[in-house]
């Protein structure tokens, strides 16, 4: 599991694919979450711009990203 530490309040999605080096880009970001491959604790997520807060766990590709403070 890839841990992210918040510096504010939140972190978007994209952002935080690109912090976890699961993309290299935002346009890659922007096309795996459009495309349906990305979950946000559990639930499919097709906006880029999904803030996420400490607790919340992402999924992509096999690998799993928690947001921390």
């Amino acid at each position: 599991m890839i841990e992210i530490k918040l510096r504010d309040e939140y972190i978007k999605l994209g952002q935080a694919l690109k912090a976890a080096h699961l993309v290299n880009s935002g346009v890659e970001a922007k096309e795996m979450i459009q495309d349906g491959e990305v979950k946000v604790n559990g639930e499919t997520e097709v906006r880029r711009g999904r803030k996420l807060y400490a607790g919340d766990i992402c999924s992509f590709d096999g690998e799993e990203i928690r947001i921390e403070n």
